[in-house]
């Protein structure tokens, strides 16, 4: 079976003064088709410079990467293709309605007006927008905002989607009703990569989860067995949280990581 995503030896470096920074360095990862992947990381961990690798954003150093089976550095058009990404900040015009970007990004990958139509209709319905969908964004709430960057996001049917801390500012209804969405897309049959800030939602959301630390990954598996894994090797009797194991495998501590024990900066 073909991977969602490949990652083998991905490494990535910058020139600087004092010589060349590696700020990834030797990433594999191995994401199954379906799965909600999440993706977590401190601040200058390598999170952010491993996603833009993947989504064709940013150049590949060195090593191997491959989206929905396709050479993210020999063929990066087919790649996106391939994916949708919702970024943090979602770039909407706010003087169009919701129901005009999506029929124009739909237009934009190749659809007929008529069939962009459908296809905007549709993604309305998906994301709980229809009745906002001909309404001027700029009056939308950030959830709504999160939900229509989605709706653009899947526009051509991406076989992957990423989500870059999807929810961040947002109150915590609007963070459950964007929960909802990642899993209705997920249903569809949609792969999903995931980066967050917020441990809980990684824990929610993801089938599996890779940390990584100093551009490398520190720890991989299901938010389960990796709590299970911490409870039995420190011989706890409660269930630990994913903030413990995220912090063990960091070698942060709760002072250290004030404030971002529930908040991991990207």
């Amino acid at each position: 079976m073909t991977l969602a995503i490949e990652a083998v030896g991905l490494v990535k470096t910058f020139p600087s003064k004092g010589g060349d920074v590696e700020a990834v360095r030797g990433v594999d990862l191995a994401v199954e088709q379906g799965e909600v992947f999440g993706f977590l990381g401190p601040n200058g961990a390598g999170k952010t410079t491993t996603v833009r690798m993947l989504t064709t954003l940013l150049s590949i150093t060195s090593g191997v990467a491959r989206v929905a089976g396709v050479d993210v550095a020999s063929d990066p058009d087919a790649v996106r293709r391939k994916i949708g990404v919702a970024l943090q900040e979602a770039g909407l015009d706010p003087r169009q309605t919701g129901r005009e970007l999506v029929t124009l990004q739909a237009q934009l990958f190749g659809l007929a007006p008529a069939a962009a139509r459908d296809r905007a209709q549709s993604l309305l319905e998906l994301v709980d927008l229809v009745d906002a969908g001909d309404r001027r964004i700029k009056g939308y709430s950030g959830g709504m905002k999160r939900r229509l960057d989605l709706a653009s996001a899947l526009v051509h049917q991406p076989d992957v989607l990423f989500l870059d801390e999807p929810t961040t500012g947002l109150d915590p209804a609007s963070r459950l009703t964007v929960w909802d969405e990642v899993r209705r897309i997920n249903a569809e049959g949609t792969s999903v990569f995931l980066t967050t800030q917020y441990l809980e939602e990684a824990d929610q959301l993801c089938d599996r989860l890779a940390i990584i630390d100093g551009g490398r990954i520190v720890l991989e598996g299901t938010p389960a067995s990796l709590k299970a894994s911490l409870r039995r090797r420190r011989g706890l009797d409660h269930d630990p949280t994913l903030d413990e194991v995220f912090l063990e495998a960091t070698g942060r501590t709760r002072i250290r990581a004030a404030g971002d024990v529930e908040q991991v900066q990207a």
